[in-house]
């Protein structure tokens, strides 16, 4: 692979993806934090709660894999742009709703936004730096995201406490400008290696429409519709791979999995990873609001403690994966994550806080130890034309696994707890839906041990 370096180009352009990975990241992990705020304000039931966070998602991982197809064609500068652009003005006005409908549909808008930030930023990275120093540059890229992540709890907390909710969406506002500037000021190169080629947008409808079949049946199990829609969604899978095969220029490349057993197996480890550990935060932060009482801040401080982890070690993981096979990090990590979902399993009403931190910082340490040999593994299995198209298919296994972790979690409470606030009275059945859904995501991360090991070595 060619890739002409240029050092200036190099920073910056790591600047400019670290800032916008840190700005989504920080953003999830607050809301997160203030669920429970927004929940009493906007009087919102536990599955409606849920889709503030569902919502984004869902809206993400449809985008995903078109926004990268388009980066790859039109210009992955040019998209993340845009992607900051929207990311930032859906900030600014979610900061004045007053109604969880609105909230919900502009949770949706900030989802697509983010796909355009997430389909460009490691394939920028990549495209940028020579194979030997790829894993250095993604774990400080890595290291931003859950930077954002340790800061958000905290800083969400002390948002949500002293300034209200809607706090939080006005804080990212001015980092977006910072980055909208150093790109349209500063960053001059473009890359667009399949330019020239068409986008199908035919197959874009019918993509999407399978993953809302999917994610949204999910999330409505056992009801018949989500039944219904979870068939349809499967069943539309057959249909697109068979249309990816005959056209000339894909949405989705399907030899990208047929001919790298590195690739695909490392993005079904990505899908196992996060389905088994994206709802632990959400979980654990209404645990240590409703249960053990705490305000925002005091949940915000202790659930810092596995995105610090993630953060402090991340970038040590990611320059190993330049000389260890990233195989054997990645599946350390799971083990850890699993060790840590085990523990889990056991928390109850006395639990001490210091066998949660414990545990978050178990899957702390564990997820640093799989994100970026993982990453580093999956981007450099491709050619350089497909960057844009696979940093985007792995994003999408990422949000696709956070919706399933997300519909797993929202089952339970429907069928435990129902569609009410949770009081005291509902606590039990909420501690009963929380331990069964460690128990579930255990076994996920136990399966992504095995693919994670599947995937053969890198090198």
């Amino acid at each position: 692979m060619n890739i002409k370096i240029n050092y200036k180009t190099s920073r910056l352009a790591l600047i400019v993806v670290s800032m916008s990975s840190f700005l989504a990241a920080f953003m999830g992990s607050s809301i997160n934090i203030a669920l429970p705020s927004i929940g009493r304000e906007l009087h919102m039931d536990a599955v409606s709660l849920g889709w503030v966070t569902t919502s984004f998602i869902l809206a993400s991982v449809v985008s995903l894999v078109p926004m990268g197809r388009l980066a790859d064609i039109y210009g992955r500068k040019k998209v993340l742009t845009f992607g900051v652009i929207i990311y930032t003005t859906a900030s600014f006005l979610l900061s004045f709703i007053k109604e969880s409908s609105l909230l919900i549909l502009l949770r949706v808008v900030q989802g697509i936004g983010s796909a355009m930030i997430f389909a460009t930023g490691v394939a920028i990275i990549i495209s940028v730096f020579p194979f030997a120093q790829r894993g250095r540059a993604l774990g400080i890229s890595v290291a931003m995201t859950y930077l954002g992540l340790s800061l958000g709890p905290v800083l969400g907390g002390l948002l949500t406490e002293y300034f209200g909710w809607r706090s939080i969406f006005l804080s990212t506002i001015p980092l977006g400008i910072a980055i909208l500037v150093l790109i349209l000021r500063h960053m001059k190169d473009e890359w667009a290696e399949a330019k020239g080629e068409k986008f199908d947008g035919i197959s874009t409808v019918i993509y999407g429409l399978i993953l809302v079949g999917i994610i949204y049946g999910f999330s409505k199990l056992p009801d018949k519709v989500g039944i219904a829609l979870l068939v349809a969604g499967i069943s539309g899978v057959f249909f697109f791979v068979r249309r990816q095969g005959r056209v000339r220029h894909p949405l989705l490349n399907i030899d990208l999995f047929r001919k790298s057993r590195v690739f695909a197996f490392s993005n079904l480890a990505t899908l196992l990873n996060y389905s088994a550990l994206f709802a632990v935060s959400f979980l654990l932060s209404l645990y240590l609001q409703y249960i053990k009482g705490f305000s925002p801040q005091s949940a915000g401080l202790t659930l810092v403690a596995m995105p610090a982890v993630q953060a402090i070690l991340s970038p040590f993981t990611g320059r190993l994966s330049d000389r260890i096979e990233p195989r054997i990090l990645a599946s350390m990590g799971m083990g850890l994550n699993a060790i840590g979902l085990a523990m889990s399993i056991f928390i109850n009403t006395n639990t001490d806080i210091e066998y949660i931190i414990g545990i978050l910082i178990i899957m702390g340490a564990g997820f640093a130890l799989f994100t970026s040999p993982n990453t580093n593994a999956i981007m450099s299995s491709v050619k350089q034309r497909f960057y844009g198209v696979s940093s985007a298919i792995m994003a999408t296994m990422r949000q696709v696994g956070m919706s399933f972790s997300m519909g797993i979690t929202m089952m339970l409470f429907s069928i435990y707890i129902g569609e009410v606030e949770i009081t005291p009275g509902y606590y039990a059945l909420f501690m009963n839906s929380t331990r069964i859904a460690f128990i579930i995501f255990t076994a996920l991360c136990i399966a992504g041990i095995f693919a994670s090991l599947s995937r053969g070595n890198t090198r």
